[in-house]
């Protein structure tokens, strides 16, 4: 049997392991103030009105086109 290396020998370097992923992955992807509630505003805005990756309005004719695309 192969012996296994051990990734952390203390509990101490795995907290401070994890704590700098953390710390990474919020200075990457950033905090959105309003935590909650802007998240709400933006499902509300975008069920009045409906685009597209660019930005654009959607209409019924891109509805259809993408109904096609699926199949359905």
């Amino acid at each position: 049997m192969l012996p296994t290396p051990r990734l952390f020998r203390s509990r101490w370097a795995a907290l401070w392991w994890a704590a700098g992923i953390l710390w990474f992955a919020i200075e990457v992807a950033g905090v959105k103030p309003g935590g909650h509630a802007a998240a709400n505003a933006t499902t509300a805005n975008a069920a009045t009105e409906a685009t597209d990756a660019t930005g654009s309005a959607v209409d019924q004719r891109d509805l259809a086109t993408l109904a096609n695309a699926m199949g359905r």
